[in-house]
């Protein structure tokens, strides 16, 4: 991204500077001396660069933060990030350059006698680099510093983030621009036979090819890149997770594409469904239950609706439509920048950690519309996300591919 100095004119510009203000703020309210961040969601946030290693920001009461990573990276973040390279320090192991020693010489300073209290980022996740600060860690630190009081504050950001700015909404808007190309691609390549003697592995292959070429910097998911599932392993386990196998294509079978792509850490994400050379009668029956059901969900989504009642109504549908026993019963997860891929809204529900189903959506909120479809008795699933927007009156999906199952 050796095009960061973005200005105020341009789409995808973001005031990182308001944001950390914005935090700053926060901290004041909640009686937080100095912020520590070590979540993946937050240093993308905060950063506007992607950190794949161990990373931390430490945000003090005023002025700017600092982030330290791993120091092979180091140099790179610093060129990637809005923030110049004296606020981009890099760890490892030598003396006094280790992750405590580092993260203690910048917090102190905001200790008066060592006594203070540090927001921290600490709790549960569905995903691997949730990036929680861990328990040694925290041991780590607490011995560093004895006197201070260290509290859960991830709060601040998440409840910042819910509501996202143009910026940040045109970013989503290219990934996703980007991922129809990737869609495009397939179609193009699988069309008129052209699937027979493919693999999964190719499918995927040309879809990241054609996404990078007009400038995907990442297949972001952290379920295998670009997940391809031909056959019976689309209706395995509702087909939530399916990295591409060396499976061969197959007339008569179904074809599920998922994309993804990422565009100054915002990410695109959208799945395709196909059936190859030909489909039954019965084929065609669950593909249109589906097709119907996305529609209506789609239409569904809109300021005021919670997970709750908008599945509650699109249950409703599939016990009518006698195919019920193929949902699974939930319809979107969230989603920001890059990290931020699972939770909805803060973590206020019955469950920690998870979306509170009686989270009301706003406007300039955005999810992911997912659902998934699974009849694995007859070797057959679908699934459907797309980046959504909750507008004024109702919900813009980002992916304009055509939505349809099609025969190819």
């Amino acid at each position: 991204m050796t095009d960061k100095k973005l200005t105020k004119d341009n789409p995808y510009f973001i005031d990182f500077p308001k944001r950390i203000k914005a935090i700053q703020k926060g901290m004041v309210k909640h009686g937080i001396d100095v912020y520590l961040g070590s979540r993946l969601r937050t240093m993308s946030w905060t950063l506007d660069a992607f950190c794949p290693w161990r990373s931390y920001i430490v945000i003090p009461p005023e002025g700017l933060p600092t982030a330290i990573t791993f120091v092979i990276d180091a140099a790179r973040v610093a060129d990637d990030s809005w923030l110049d390279q004296d606020h981009i320090l890099g760890y490892g192991p030598m003396g006094g350059q280790d992750q405590v020693s580092l993260l203690a010489d910048l917090i102190k300073p905001y200790l008066k006698g060592g006594k203070g209290v540090v927001g921290m980022e600490t709790g549960m996740g569905t995903y691997l680099p949730e990036g929680h600060l861990t328990l040694f860690e925290f041991v780590m630190l607490k011995a560093a510093m004895p006197k201070a009081s260290f509290k859960n504050a991830h709060d601040i950001i998440d409840e910042l983030a819910i509501i996202k700015d143009q910026g940040t909404i045109n970013r989503f808007r290219e990934a996703s621009r980007i991922v129809d190309i990737g869609h495009r691609a397939i179609y193009d390549a699988i069309k008129d036979g052209g699937y027979r003697g493919m693999t999964e592995t190719e499918v995927g292959g040309l879809a990241a090819y054609s996404m990078r070429k007009v400038g995907s910097e990442w297949e972001w998911s952290f379920t295998g890149g670009n997940e391809i599932a031909s056959g019976y392993r689309t209706g395995l386990a509702a087909g939530a997770c399916t990295p591409a196998s060396r499976r061969k294509l197959k007339a008569g079978e179904p074809l599920m594409v998922d994309l993804h792509a990422m565009f100054r850490l915002g990410l695109g994400d959208h799945s395709h469904n196909y059936f190859l050379g030909k489909a039954t009668r019965r084929q065609l029956w669950h593909a249109k239950n589906f097709v119907d059901l996305i529609k209506l969900c789609l239409k569904t989504y809109k300021p005021g609706i919670t997970p709750t009642k908008l599945a509650d109504e699109m249950l409703a549908f599939t016990e009518e439509g006698g195919f019920q026993d193929y949902m699974v019963p939930g319809f979107e997860h969230g989603i920001g920048m890059m990290g931020d891929e699972w939770r909805i809204g803060l973590n206020d529900g019955p469950f920690e950690y998870w979306t509170n189903p009686d989270h009301v959506y706003r406007k300039n909120e955005m999810l992911i519309c997912a659902v998934q479809y699974a009849c694995p008795e007859e070797n057959i699933g679908f699934r459907y996300e797309n980046p959504i927007l909750i507008t004024a009156t109702g919900c813009e999906a980002m992916s304009k591919f055509p939505l349809s199952i099609d025969v190819v």
